[in-house]
């Protein structure tokens, strides 16, 4: 078995990170026994390009379980626990390629492993490992059943690529299938973000100004928890609804101009790119902390700091870079900019991720068992696999809810019953 990762011995630490998180994830052991009775996925070849954690582990053994010829490599850089790698490659003998803190090279060099399987499923994170199908290995490409797309910042791409006709297999948007959006965007990314930036900096956020750039599901969860932890929250947008279901939420909003000067600390949110700038970094207090937690780091103009810098002091603190001004003031960048919930914590929760996860593992059973009737594009799950998804969510935490009575069905499907 070929693999590429950092050290073998690292497993026995991983396997019992990979057990924890199973103990938090009982819709996805649900999804795994069914997957080990049914074999949905037997002898299909998967490339999964995904953040090499702990819950991602999880989900690698379901779709092993399922009968699947899986290899998996990393989705960014940073994100990588290297002792889930090895184990998940001595332990459950699935191939891995992805060290943390690989350089961009080994990046796509790993990315590249996965792309030779010749996989006919594809999962992403980014829609890295679609673009270098669609781009580099057109043959492999031409082969794909479907994809499917975990992050904001890669359902993006994707639409951009169907837009120009790039895109010639279908991928599902698992982004935006609620019980992975309403979830672990905001509630997974909210808690993880603050996590990460407690972690490098060991800062206190009540009294606080913290800049939240990007009101999305992601900005939302990171502004309610710190909110929550006592900061001010200033909320940067360009979306005029989004802007304005922030400040009815209680939430000043304004442009990052005007908020890079009164700043403490700024996370932006947002999935695009250069959202702060040069011409922002300039006008910044003295001691400012600059976190990312969208999938890319371009979200921040690193170039444009470093130039205004007359020197970096490179690991101030574990995962902070300080970047300092020409007049003396320090700008501290936190995890390279890369995604500040993986680079210096551990992600998601399990508890959130089991739902997206589980989502993810049936939207690979639909794509195969669609087989040949879902036309080249962005695709959106059906919502009976959804509310299978939340329904047993919601009994493994012993919660149970109404159903409809006859009458009421019958009424909601009428017309004909008015005042």
């Amino acid at each position: 078995m070929n693999y590429d990762i950092k050290d073998i011995n690292l497993a026995s630490e991983g396997k019992k990170r990979i057990e924890w998180a199973d103990n938090d994830m009982p819709v996805l052991q649900q999804v795994r026994e069914d997957f080990a009775r049914d074999k949905p996925l037997k002898g299909r070849k998967m490339s999964a390009c995904l953040h090499m954690t702990a819950e991602t582990a999880n989900l690698a053994r379901a779709l092993k379980a399922g009968g699947a010829d899986l290899v998996l490599c990393a989705s960014n850089p940073l994100s990588t626990q290297d002792d889930v790698t090895a184990s998940l490659v001595r332990d459950y003998e699935i191939p891995v390629f992805a060290i943390k803190g690989e350089d961009n090279e080994t990046y796509y060099k790993h990315m590249t492993a996965a792309v030779e399987h010749s996989p006919v499923v594809t999962m992403d994170d980014g829609a890295d490992l679609v673009t270098m199908l669609m781009s580099d290995y057109p043959e492999i490409g031409a082969k794909i059943l479907g994809s499917m797309e975990e992050t904001t910042t890669g359902v993006i791409r994707l639409r951009a690529m169907e837009r120009d006709g790039a895109l010639k297999f279908p991928v599902i948007a698992v982004n935006d299938a609620v019980t992975k959006n309403l979830f672990d965007n905001r509630y997974g990314t909210g808690q993880s973000t603050i996590d990460g930036i407690i972690r490098c900096t060991d800062i206190l956020l009540a009294g606080k100004n913290v800049v939240v750039s990007g009101y999305g599901w992601c900005g939302k969860g990171v502004s309610m928890r710190a909110r929550g932890m006592g900061a001010n929250v200033i909320v940067t947008e360009v979306d005029p609804v989004r802007a304005l279901e922030a400040v009815m939420e209680g939430f000043r909003v304004m442009g990052i101009a005007e908020a890079a000067k009164i700043g403490d600390l700024f996370v932006t949110v947002t999935g695009d790119i250069h959202v702060i700038r040069k011409e922002h970094f300039a006008t910044m207090k003295d001691g400012a902390m600059v976190a990312n937690s969208g999938h890319f780091n371009v979200e921040l103009d690193i170039e444009g700091l470093t130039e205004l810098a007359k020197e970096v002091r490179k690991d101030v603190r574990n995962f902070v870079d300080q970047y300092v001004l020409s007049d003396g003031r320090r700008i501290n960048l936190l995890g390279e900019g890369r995604l500040i919930n993986l680079a210096a914590a551990e992600g998601h929760p399990a508890s959130v991720m089991d739902m997206s996860f589980a989502t993810q593992a049936l939207a690979t059973d639909y794509v195969i068992k669609q087989e040949g009737k879902l036309a080249a594009g962005v695709h959106t799950l059906p919502a009976e696999v959804e509310n299978w998804v939340a329904n047993l969510k919601l009994k493994s935490m012993n919660i149970e809810i109404d159903t409809l009575t006859d009458e009421q069905a019958k009424y909601l499907a009428s017309w004909d019953m008015g005042t």
